[in-house]
């Protein structure tokens, strides 16, 4: 069962989508820092490189494509950066998605993006988001998921949009798309020193960047090494480490905010807005190598991040939808898309 993917990233979400059993042979992504990392994991996509304001409907996949997944850049939605949502020429893209699921029309779409916009300041750009959505025949299904509900280490909020097309609907019979149960327990979330998903067995292997954020060769096990370097006066304006029993703060989208290390004492409140490190355990923070942050957000091990600057492997993962979370949305779509016997 075919599907395409846009705003591909690493490929977070596609691994989850595979994982369910849908097939990805077209994949699209404008950052050619994230290309090299995408090709060598996803080696059965053809990856289209130029940004989606240039794939004309002409080069769109076939429409016997099923679905079509995808996140459109979130920096202009999120609480931490500028806001200014459908202002900005990324939170435009999102029309650009639109576009091309006009002319395709596959049976079903997701789209994922942060928490931020569902705050009221850019109610009016998700309800004409929404509208011109609905208006390609798609009954929507929207809802904010935390990660660490599905089997994902982490604390992190996303919001997910998922649409069904009414043919798709009337083949299930005019059922509608319904988001997965939780699938961790109250009493038993996954934390970072869970056996199966935390990262307490790479405590001893981790190895500092060289100057700072440079790859380090001697590191034994691939994207096992750590940014160094100061930390801005925002950083330390809260405590950034999380408890080995707790699960981890969300992973950023760069390397100068990754969260600490568990291994280290919480932070010392000095006053409002100002944190320290713990007096006399200066030496034992440090911040989330590359690899514990993929291993974090259920990227497998075998995966392997392609840079020359740490910062693009911080960037790639915590752009990336969990593969755990993304699993799980998809394992849901494919029972209907099975059920219904369309294809596309």
């Amino acid at each position: 069962m075919k599907i395409a993917s846009f705003f591909s990233g690493a490929g977070g979400m596609d691994l989850g989508f595979l994982k369910a059993g849908f097939q990805i042979p077209f994949a699209n992504e404008y950052d050619k820092s994230i290309w090299a990392t995408y090709e060598h994991n996803h080696p059965r996509s053809k990856l289209d490189r130029r940004s989606i304001v240039d794939i004309p409907d002409s080069s769109l996949p076939p429409k016997t494509y099923a679905g079509f997944i995808g996140g459109p850049p979130c920096q202009s939605w999120s609480e931490a950066g500028a806001r200014r949502g459908i202002e900005d020429q990324r939170g435009r893209l999102f029309f650009e998605y639109i576009r091309l699921l006009k002319h395709a029309r596959p049976l079903f779409f997701v789209a994922e993006n942060v928490s931020g916009i569902l705050f009221s300041r850019h109610n009016e750009a998700f309800e004409e988001i929404k509208l011109q959505m609905s208006g390609l025949g798609y009954e929507l299904k929207v809802m904010m998921l935390n990660a660490n509900d599905y089997k994902v280490p982490q604390d992190r909020h996303r919001v997910f949009i998922v649409g069904y097309h009414k043919r798709f609907r009337d083949a299930l019979d005019g059922k509608s798309f319904e988001f997965p149960e939780k699938a961790t327990p109250a009493f038993n979330m996954p934390s970072l020193e869970d056996d199966e998903l935390g990262i307490k067995d790479l405590v001893e292997s981790a190895v500092a960047a060289i100057h700072k954020s440079k790859p380090n060769p001697r590191t034994k096990i691939a994207n096992h090494e750590y940014m160094t370097g100061g930390h801005s006066s925002i950083f330390m304006s809260r405590n950034r480490v999380r408890s080995w029993d707790e699960p981890s703060f969300t992973i950023q989208a760069g390397g100068r905010h990754a969260p600490l290390h568990p291994s280290a004492p919480k932070m010392t409140k000095v006053r409002k807005d100002v944190f320290e490190f713990k007096k006399g355990k200066e030496k034992t923070y440090r911040r989330l190598s590359v690899r514990e942050c993929a291993r974090i957000q259920t990227f497998p091990d075998n995966f392997k991040f392609i840079y020359k600057d740490l910062n693009d492997g911080y960037k790639m993962i915590g752009n990336a939808v969990p593969v755990n979370l993304a699993y799980y949305v998809a394992k849901a779509i494919f029972k209907d898309v099975k059920a219904s016997g369309l294809t596309a």
